[in-house]
């Protein structure tokens, strides 16, 4: 299978795991936030490998069961015959079982159960997971999206704001809602205020990373994809744990986007996998967040 990502080249990735009872192959391809030459990269590929991943971009966003289809990546995936899967079905079930993971991790279990999730919309069963756990939260969602430091702090209010604005970001250019190519790079520290306060930060890495300040002293991190330098560049700020979602091979984690694509692969159904079989696969091959102690 093949994740064609909008995100950096400078993180492509290939490696042969075993994977589910079979031998995949698993390569990462970024286009540095060129939609052309994704959608170009799909045409060309397709038939030719088992499952495509949509990398550095969700199809659609889901927040208490409804889904908002985002339509600029919708459209890098129409009319392939290959099936092509964003990790959203897996990343719903793995996350919402976080928070009984976190137990483990005696920097969780001896300090307040504050959570800051960077972008509570995009992230919203782990979201939902910490706080049926008893975990206070924080959702930067107005900060980073709109670049209005104002926070959220209850699920009711997040599910709020994602029926008012939702509707309208998903028509935006992709590039507005989430950091592509080189801006995936970059590290402007703010809102350092809301770093702080948490025991528990979540979300996906470059949104972690996009604001994180210099130093971030006995943090748990939980996010998906990240390489050896991310976790080398968090050891250098102090961060205690870092929390996975997926499996580390190689000395990186790829996306859930990699994980859906390779299940979808093994199961061999030549289409998406439902809600249910995606449910029914993770406990068959006991998939559950990897805990990582710097």
């Amino acid at each position: 299978m093949v994740s064609i990502s909008l995100g950096s080249s400078a993180r492509n990735h290939r490696t042969e795991a075993s994977l589910f009872g079979r031998t995949i192959i698993l390569e990462r391809i970024g286009t540095d936030g060129d939609m052309a030459r994704a959608r170009r990269l799909y045409q060309e590929l397709d038939g030719q490998v088992d499952c495509f991943g949509v990398g550095g971009a969700d199809l659609a966003i889901t927040v208490a069961g409804k889904p908002y289809p985002i339509r600029t990546v919708k459209h890098l995936t129409e009319g392939l015959r290959t099936p092509a899967v964003d990790g959203g079905i897996i990343r719903r079930v793995l996350e919402g079982d976080v928070a009984r993971h976190l137990e483990t991790i005696p920097a969780v279990t001896q300090n307040p159960r504050r959570a800051f999730i960077c972008v509570g919309v995009a992230r919203y069963d782990l979201a939902q997971g910490l706080a049926e756990a008893g975990y206070d939260l924080l959702c930067g969602d107005l900060g980073f999206g709109l670049g209005v430091p104002v926070p959220i702090r209850t699920l009711a209010r997040l599910e709020q704001v994602a029926r008012v604005l939702l509707p309208v970001m998903v028509r935006l250019p992709f590039a507005w809602l989430y950091p592509t190519g080189a801006d995936q790079g970059r590290n402007q520290p703010k809102y350092a205020d809301w770093y702080n306060w948490a025991t528990v930060i979540g979300d996906d890495f470059h949104y972690i990373y996009r604001h994180m300040p210099a130093r971030l002293p006995g943090k748990v991190i939980v996010t998906n994809t990240t390489t050896r330098a991310d976790i080398d560049e968090l050891r250098r700020r102090g961060v205690a744990y870092v929390c996975t979602t997926s499996p580390r091979w190689e000395g990186r984690t790829f996306g859930t986007n990699v994980i859906e694509a390779a299940l979808t692969a093994a199961a061999g159904v030549g289409r998406p996998l439902t809600s249910a079989e995606a449910r029914d696969l993770v406990a068959q091959y006991q998939l559950a967040p990897s805990i990582l102690e710097l």
